[in-house]
């Protein structure tokens, strides 16, 4: 199963995310800071993929020797400098996890919930039964399950997957529209978060996704079984992404629903 295949056979469920309902339910910045308490732990987990990749594809060991993709390792590495510790609006160098969390604290989210969460992280050995002691509900815990499956398989072409697959590329141009409605202060009250959608959408859109698509070129190659796997858990990382999305659009729909009966 080659690239053009893999799109194909993807492209239900990858339609099924990009027409997902949750869309239309975004109208406000109340509406944002609901998304963004459920949503962080994808912003979160993206960097253990991220580093696992490193770890996989990158030298980070000693002695120190040649990547086996050069090209590959430097996409990784160039991901990890951007993503671990990029320049936010102030010039101030910050991961974009950190930078998410100051988004969150700007339209009064709740950021003491995951940080109590990932303290409780200590190592993969343990993690899944960690991550089921949480309080989180069942969406948020099966998308970090999944993620952290992907990672124990140590396998560079099913943690690929895993990093390459169900994004989330609307969200960052309906925010900014949000903001910007929000009132004539909006970009302005909301500065770090807009900061940081426009900076996602510089760095995911002209270069990271093509670059994606060729590290799983590479690490499969002519590898029926490894394309298999890469569709397997492809599938598999969009479904749990539109889990959690049904997840926070029927918390939406719970926040709108209490503010009417309020009234």
């Amino acid at each position: 199963m080659k690239m053009e295949h893999l799109e194909h056979h993807l492209q239900g469920v990858r339609d099924q995310l990009k027409n997902h309902p949750l869309y239309a339910q975004l109208e406000s910045v109340e509406d944002i800071k609901i998304f963004m308490e459920s949503h962080v732990y994808a912003v979160w987990d993206f960097m253990s993929l991220l580093k696992a990749l490193q770890q996989q594809l990158t030298c980070t060991s000693l002695p120190w020797k040649p990547a086996s993709d050069a090209s590959v390792a430097r996409f990784i590495n160039e991901i990890v400098l951007e993503e671990e510790s990029d320049f936010n609006e102030l010039g101030e160098t910050k991961s974009h996890f950190e930078m998410y969390l100051d988004a969150m604290k700007e339209v009064e989210a709740d950021t003491s919930k995951v940080l109590q969460v990932i303290s409780t992280f200590t190592n993969l050995e343990h993690i899944s039964h960690q991550i089921e002691n949480t309080d989180l509900d069942q969406a948020e815990k099966d998308f970090l399950q999944f993620t952290f499956e992907a990672i124990n398989t140590q396998q560079p072409h099913i943690i690929a997957a895993a990093f390459t697959f169900g994004r989330e590329d609307l969200i960052p141009d309906m925010f900014l529209g949000i903001i910007e409605q929000s009132g004539e202060n909006g970009p302005s009250k909301y500065a770090k978060l807009s900061y940081y959608l426009k900076r996602h959408i510089e760095l995911d859109g002209d270069e990271h996704g093509p670059l994606a698509v060729k590290m799983i070129k590479a690490l499969c190659g002519s590898d029926e079984q490894k394309w298999e796997d890469v569709f397997t858990y492809s599938r598999r990382a969009l479904e749990r992404r539109i889990g959690l999305w049904d997840s926070i659009a029927k918390k939406l729909t719970e926040n709108k629903d209490n503010l009417v009966d309020a009234l």
